[in-house]
């Protein structure tokens, strides 16, 4: 049950579009992997084991290591409601050109200008799964746990200060 939702969640990943390449410091890592056709076991699957570097706005989902030594039960549970959520919100983050990319990796890293890279350490926080939220021109916020799609867009309405008007219309010019 567990690949099954973690394969969701990736699909939704790669439904963003396609797998784009942007070279990083040392031209070997990209920011999003070709998922079609790609199937996981577990959290110690190799291609979601290495660490992403990020280059623009994304939305890193990740589950470590860690949660493996969790009940079966609550692996599940948090699992299918991760899924549930991410899902609801993938739409909002595709309008607003950010991406969605799946990880089991204990450190993300941030591609700075200078050809360098900051990484973020996931591991030691209270749940080993969760939402990392990066704007590489800002500081990145860390959303350990399951969060509840409503709180989810809170946090990414106030982190990539998204506008809080959802209609698509346009305003209509009317003249007396």
């Amino acid at each position: 049950m567990r690949s099954a939702t973690l394969l969701t969640l990736i699909g939704l990943a790669a439904c963003q579009g396609k797998a784009r390449s942007n070279t990083a410091a040392n031209g070997s890592t990209q920011d999003t992997l070709d998922m079609v056709g790609f199937t996981p076991g577990d959290s110690a699957d190799s291609v979601l084991l290495t660490p992403r570097v990020v280059t623009g706005p994304t939305v890193v989902v990740f589950w470590l290591r860690a949660a493996d030594t969790l009940p079966i039960p609550d692996q599940a549970a948090a699992l299918d409601e991760m899924t549930y959520y991410t899902d609801r919100i993938a739409p909002t983050l595709a309008r607003h050109e950010i991406k969605l990319v799946p990880t089991n990796a204990d450190t993300v890293y941030v591609a700075l200008p200078n050809n360098q890279r900051r990484p973020i350490l996931l591991s030691g926080l209270d749940y080993p799964f969760g939402y990392l939220l990066i704007d590489p021109n800002d500081s990145e916020r860390i959303l350990a746990g399951v969060y509840a799609d409503d709180e989810l867009l809170d946090e990414l309405a106030a982190y990539f200060d998204l506008p809080s008007d959802t209609t698509s219309a346009r305003p209509r010019v009317t003249t007396l």
